[in-house]
């Protein structure tokens, strides 16, 4: 008798069970697709190309990725079409043309690539050119380097067929004459997250994208903190600091004050905790702590966001502060999310 039950109840969990998968069947991949969360533990299907960038203007750097990798195109272009888009939009006072320029008054640029055979390029305190990220990929494609620095960044770009573009826009030098007035040259803590008027200054977009082969690329550009000294470089351009990419494990990417980032490697970390096993989410949390349990204070006044892709398609952020945001792109999603936060 008590065999006749276990079969029974155990034959009404295989009929629930079957029927479910014929659910799944019939809707396909959409079914999954629904689940996805903010968290990143069911984010995108496996095996469907993936991008996801930093904050809300990836959005429209996300949509130009999109167009390469839904026709089969590879990551790497397709992270360099992405991010080539806030670097041509004079709006974005952060990144490429119109950036806020340093405390002399010059428009800098630091960006880098990465692709799924490790191979880099980098380029810091580029001048007079708009698609920084191009460079990057250029110094990584042509030369045995891997970072080009300062005029010799930009004598190489300028040897490789970029025209030379005034990148100071009439509104960005506005800004930076009234802030010499009000500031009298002196540093400003946190200029990097708040402009005065309580206007954000994102600084950086990441981006990092799978392709259908299940390839992973990231790119990384920036103007880089608004009125810093002359030759400053954050992480933006530094390999493992700004960005990095495992082809058998994930990506990662950060935003906020570069210092910061470049004191724990953040992207690599982030990248190596994944490898570990914990979430892209878990592992952006790690990092993140690990910034704040080293200078508590000084961690409440900064802002710092990581961005991870894990290899199985799985993403996920977390910031030192509210605030910061991240925007995905798949065949089923395209979304903005705030990242959680520490404080």
């Amino acid at each position: 008798m008590l065999l006749i039950l276990f079969y029974m109840s155990d034959r009404r969990k295989f009929v629930k069970l079957s029927f479910l998968s014929s659910v799944a069947l019939l809707a396909g991949k959409n079914l999954f697709a629904r689940t996805a969360k903010a968290d990143g533990e069911f984010a995108t299907v496996k095996d469907e190309p993936v991008v996801i960038s930093t904050w809300d203007f990836g959005k429209a750097a996300n949509a130009a990725a999109w167009e390469v990798l839904k026709t089969g195109g590879r990551a790497l272009d397709a992270v360099e079409t992405g991010v080539k888009v806030p670097e041509a939009d004079p709006d974005n006072q952060s990144v490429g043309y119109g950036g806020r320029p340093d405390r002399d008054g010059k428009v800098t640029l630091d960006a880098c690539i990465m692709d799924e055979n490790s191979r880099c390029g980098s380029v810091a305190c580029l001048e007079h050119v708009t698609h920084a990220i191009s460079v990057a990929r250029m110094v990584m494609e042509r030369t045995p380097h891997v970072m080009l620095a300062g005029e010799g960044a930009t004598q190489f770009a300028f040897e490789n067929g970029f025209k030379k573009e005034n990148l100071l826009t009439a509104k960005s030098e506005a800004e930076w004459k009234a802030w010499l007035k009000e500031s009298k040259y002196k540093p400003q803590n946190n200029i990097e997250n708040m402009m005065p008027g309580g206007k954000l200054n994102h600084d950086t977009i990441g981006m990092i994208a799978m392709d259908k082969k299940g390839d992973l690329s990231g790119a990384c550009t920036t103007s880089g903190m608004a009125y810093k000294m002359r030759g400053r470089v954050g992480d933006s351009p530094i390999i493992g600091a700004g960005l990095f990419v495992d082809n058998e494990v994930g990506a990662a990417t950060s935003t906020g004050v570069g210092e910061e980032v470049i004191r724990i490697v953040g992207a690599h970390l982030v990248v190596e905790l994944m490898r570990q096993g914990l979430s892209p989410q878990a592992a952006c949390k790690k990092a993140v702590e690990r910034i704040a349990a080293r200078n508590p204070k000084q961690a409440k006044e900064v802002q710092v966001g990581f961005l991870a892709l894990h290899k199985s398609g799985k993403y996920g952020a977390f910031a030192l502060q509210k605030g910061f945001s991240y925007a995905v792109k798949n065949g089923n999603v395209e979304q903005v999310f705030d990242a959680p936060s520490l404080f």
